[in-house]
């Protein structure tokens, strides 16, 4: 069978909505749940075009609010796929805040959810392969990839921390004195 490709132009997608006072919290930022539903909801949307299927979100990397949303501004959220595996997608999602009133447009998020296609009987499906048309559709994916490493990397230099930090505890434990916890050991 021929491999499948797409442009990333084909799935690109943009979400934008108006933020009502309900979604607000107590401080009358808008809740940070709601952006990240937001975010979910267009990472599904161009994850399943890219692969005319289900989807699932597998993790959220990046997601740090760089400035607070206002009730009142329109939310736009511009998402691609960055980077293909065989049945998973990294998408790549930008945030932007439009204030209506004074015309500022400010960048809150940039996020990156990894997505899997699942097939009817639920188990992982294959994506159709990428094509890249332009530069920046090659630097995104190769951004990926150099993610992808710099995970697997830390995941095991975490892995390691854990291991060493269970056998060196007692002389590791000297470096909690300036932090703001207190040991209660039986």
């Amino acid at each position: 069978m021929e491999e499948l490709f797409r442009p990333v132009s084909y799935s690109r997608t943009t979400i934008s909505e108006l933020m009502i006072p309900a979604y607000a919290n107590f401080g009358g930022k808008i809740h940070g749940g709601l952006l990240l539903s937001l975010m979910d909801k267009v990472a599904y949307a161009c994850a399943s075009k890219h692969c005319s299927g289900y989807c699932v979100t597998v993790s959220i990397e990046g997601v740090e609010f760089l400035q607070p949303v206002e009730v009142g501004e329109m939310v736009t959220m511009f998402a691609s796929v960055n980077y293909v595996g065989n049945s998973s997608m990294l998408v790549g999602i930008k945030v932007i805040a439009e204030n209506f009133q004074t015309g500022d447009i400010k960048h809150t998020n940039t996020s990156y959810f990894t997505m899997v296609h699942k097939g009817d009987d639920n188990k992982p499906k294959r994506v159709p392969a990428l094509i890249l048309e332009s530069k920046e559709d090659i630097r995104r994916f190769l951004e990926a990839i150099k993610r992808k490493e710099l995970r697997k990397s830390y995941q095991h230099e975490l892995d390691n921390v854990k291991t060493s930090l269970l056998v060196e505890i007692e002389s590791e434990i000297a470096k909690l004195s300036n932090e703001r916890c207190k040991i209660a050991l039986p």
